[in-house]
């Protein structure tokens, strides 16, 4: 007779913040088969998953073995893919075995999450697997909350980016939203700073690091930001033209209208080149 498979639980974390781990995600690292964390490094059990989960679930705690796959920090996908199979192959012999199993991820597995890589491998080998996603917090709630500056309100729109990508079309999303959440920031903040510069919205933008942990670090202007490449960081842009709606305060139509044509005023042709120019000497 053929042992039933496993079920496997993609399971959000959080950004840092140990007590932010939700009833759920404990519930479920402490009483599943087994428990699988990303690391950096292979074999060196450096995982940032695990560092948070460690803080509300100490190891002894947990029932079920504990597993480290490597993902590499690359963009060459001759390493990656290889690893990633590796690491799905790795989860596959434990749910053929009739193993529940967790794959702990930072943030939440549907936000630029480690787990995409996963999940894409396990729908190859493993078809008929279940699988259940619990979300956790993502930086893109947890950096606002530290910056005390609202996503969005009554008609508001918000967009979530990299930085890199953004910087190429920023005059164009400043036209369509309120808020712009730029993710992975750290290594273009002198670009970025120039070109909101160049727009006059330096004022607009607040940086955070780290958020929700021991080291974050949250800074107003721009051009405060230390030197050096950051991980874990992203730039709040908050344009926010069209709030008080609901208030009665701003004439929706009108006034953001006349924002926006404003904002289109700034954005000639030459800072869109600008804009261009600096997202590839970023990328470069």
């Amino acid at each position: 007779m053929t042992k039933q498979l496993g079920k496997l639980y993609a399971v959000g974390v959080g950004t840092g913040d140990s007590e932010l781990l939700t009833l759920k995600a404990h519930r479920l690292i402490s009483t599943v088969d087994v428990v699988a964390f990303p690391e950096k490094d292979k074999g060196s059990q450096a995982s940032f998953a695990h560092k948070i989960v460690a803080g509300a679930v100490q190891d002894d705690e947990m029932q079920g073995e504990k597993l480290f796959l490597h993902f590499p920090m690359s963009r060459d996908p001759q390493i990656n893919i290889p690893a990633w199979r590796e690491a799905a192959l790795s989860l596959v012999a434990r749910l053929q075995q009739g193993k529940d199993v967790v794959f702990a991820t930072e943030g939440d597995p549907s936000v630029y999450s480690t787990w995409a890589y996963i999940q894409e491998e396990l729908q190859e080998l493993l078809p008929q697997l279940e699988v259940e996603i619990v979300p956790g917090i993502t930086s893109v709630t947890a950096i606002p909350a530290q910056t005390q500056i609202p996503l969005a309100d009554g008609q508001e729109r918000f967009c979530v980016v990299p930085a890199t990508w953004g910087l190429s079309c920023l005059p164009r999303l400043v036209e369509e939203f309120d808020t712009i959440m730029l993710i992975k920031a750290g290594r273009i903040v002198p670009q970025l700073t120039a070109l909101l510069e160049s727009m006059d919205m330096l004022a607009c933008a607040t940086y955070v690091s780290h958020a929700t942990t021991d080291k974050q670090e949250v800074y107003q202007d721009l051009r405060d930001v230390p030197e050096g490449h950051r991980y874990f960081s992203m730039v709040q842009l908050s344009v926010r033209s069209r709030r008080g709606v609901l208030r009665g305060t701003s004439v929706e139509q009108d006034s953001t209208d006349q924002s926006l044509q404003q904002i289109s005023a700034q954005q000639t042709l030459g800072q869109q080149t600008q804009a261009s120019s600096l997202a590839k000497e970023s990328a470069a």
